[in-house]
């Protein structure tokens, strides 16, 4: 990959079964990417769209007792093994590389318990060791993540928009961390500037100073085998380059998992950085500096962070309609 920093790495945000059988291995092999993610949203839009779950839908909806979920769980524990399978040799080099994340059903996001269960039959399901437990950073989900890192089992805290989060998220994962596992905190980033809509579209600046802000909370821990993640990253308004939040938010000890084209684009011709690196300090002190369309930067966190578990929600629930 193009980018000489210590410790930084690419994984690709995009899981469907095609993509998974044909040219994942190769884009592994040339290291386009080390590692990769899925969301509810990604999944529900690959078996919906997607005839390469066909033959095994077809087959499935014809074994009795079966409900949605247990169809859907079926699709989507076959592409993660897919994935691991794939990404295990890394992982066997290295444990900071090699990583495919499956996250909890989000309607169980209030539930501890239910989620925490969950969470140990989806990794014992899959039986890879290089699999990650998503579990979005609501209240019960602190207790989530704790758990299973204790247990060993490597964990994606997901849907990150403030440092109190992020600050919440590490301190949990530190204190759990009684086993070799490894943990990233996704950190969502170009949402901040589509919900503002800013005055200078070519150069939005809010979503990464928020993600620079959180690195710093997250790294201040200084555990190794925690990590923050840059999530959301492919570029959503006009005039942006592709790789706009991939080259400004290069950093050691990081990830960055984007859209495949948002990779291609980095890799082939990487854009120049626009925004330096700051330290937490100095990137809330330019946050203060914007502005956010009357917005507060708490209030705007607390909306994003509402919406997107809403949108993982309703992705989920209407697939399941749609497997029933």
């Amino acid at each position: 990959m193009k980018a000489n920093v210590k410790d930084f790495s690419l994984w690709c945000d995009f899981i469907e079964r095609g993509f998974l059988q044909q040219d994942f291995s190769a884009h592994i092999q040339e290291a386009h990417f080390v590692g990769a993610t899925s969301n509810p949203s990604i999944f529900a839009n690959a078996i919906l769209h997607s005839s390469a779950y066909a033959a095994q839908l077809e087959q499935l909806r014809s074994t009795p007792n079966l409900c949605p979920k247990d169809i859907y769980e079926a699709l989507a524990i076959e592409d993660i093994k897919l994935a691991a399978q794939a990404l295990l040799g890394l992982y066997e080099a290295d444990r900071d590389y090699g990583y495919i994340s499956i996250e909890i059903d989000p309607t169980l996001s209030d539930d501890a318990k239910a989620s925490i269960e969950e969470g140990r039959r989806l990794y014992e399901s899959i039986g890879y060791e290089n699999v990650m437990i998503k579990v979005p950073a609501t209240q019960a989900g602190y207790e989530v993540m704790g758990a299973l890192f204790r247990e060993g089992i490597n964990v994606n805290a997901t849907l990150v928009f403030s440092e109190k989060q992020a600050a919440q998220c590490a301190k949990i994962l530190d204190k759990n961390a009684k086993s070799n596992a490894r943990a990233v905190i996704s950190v969502f980033v170009s949402r901040f500037d589509s919900a503002i809509t800013p005055a200078e579209p070519l150069q939005p600046e809010l979503g990464i100073l928020n993600a620079m802000v959180c690195y710093g909370a997250i790294n201040e821990l200084e555990n190794p085998r925690i990590r923050p993640l840059f999530a959301s990253t492919g570029a959503k308004l006009p005039g942006l380059a592709k790789d706009y939040y991939i080259t400004n938010l290069i950093a050691p000890h990081s990830v960055n998992t984007a859209p495949l084209a948002t990779i291609q684009a980095f890799l082939q011709t990487p854009s120049a950085r626009v925004i330096p690196w700051l330290d937490r300090k100095e990137a809330l002190r330019a946050i203060s500096a914007l502005d956010c369309n009357g917005s507060s930067l708490e209030s705007l966190q607390a909306k994003l962070f509402a919406d997107g578990l809403n949108a993982f929600k309703q992705a989920f629930n209407a697939m399941l309609q749609s497997l029933g």
